[in-house]
């Protein structure tokens, strides 16, 4: 079988657990979750946010709240995919009859009024932060306007102006550059945005 292209295609290739993943999608669908395939599999949104998904695998078939980790969870039924997914919480099952089409129901209307009430996630930023070294903070303590233009820059573009400046091995190549530096940072411009006409 070719690329999936509708849900219908994706039950038919997991023929093992086809009449559990239908039964999930007919509940899925008496909500007002819009139904998508994405990834290749079926995924039900509430504005456009994804919600809901499906998915079946060798030995098992579950659904999939994107932003699970805000369910109550009352019943201990859900499980964390993988310990790097903070969000993602699923429930799964290995046969037809461990689903409880009441049960699921109530966790996904409660998915879904979560998703309207915007409950998300945040991914956490991972940016490093900017190390000055000793020889432009001076210059930056020296010179006020050149404070405020650095301090305007990009986290990016400061970085690459530090890195630039501790990189070099002798002292009088790090007061050269600094001396390089100096018109780019005063101007707004990045240590590589010359290329790109700043």
């Amino acid at each position: 079988m070719g690329k999936i292209t509708t849900v219908e295609g994706y039950i038919e290739k997991h023929e093992k657990f086809a009449e559990a993943l239908t039964q999930l999608r007919q509940i899925m669908r008496s909500t007002a979750m819009e139904e998508t395939l994405k990834w290749g599999a079926p995924v039900y949104t509430v504005d456009g946010k994804n919600t809901v998904g499906l998915g079946a695998f060798k030995n098992h078939f579950g659904i999939w709240f994107f932003n699970g980790v805000f369910l109550k969870d009352e019943k201990n039924v859900l499980e964390q995919a993988q310990e790097k997914t903070k969000a993602l919480r699923q429930m799964r099952f290995t046969k037809l009859a461990d689903i409880d089409a009441n049960l699921v129901l109530a966790y996904v209307k409660e998915a879904i009024e979560n998703q309207k009430l915007g409950k998300q996630l945040k991914p956490e930023k991972k940016g490093r932060t900017v190390e000055v070294p000793e020889l432009l903070k001076a210059a930056l303590k020296q010179e006020k306007n050149l404070l405020q233009s650095f301090n305007a820059l990009t986290p990016g573009k400061q970085r690459e102006y530090c890195d630039y400046i501790t990189s070099a091995k002798r002292e009088a190549t790090k007061h050269s550059r600094l001396d390089k530096i100096k018109p780019l940072i005063l101007q707004g411009c990045g240590l590589y945005d010359k290329y790109k006409n700043c």
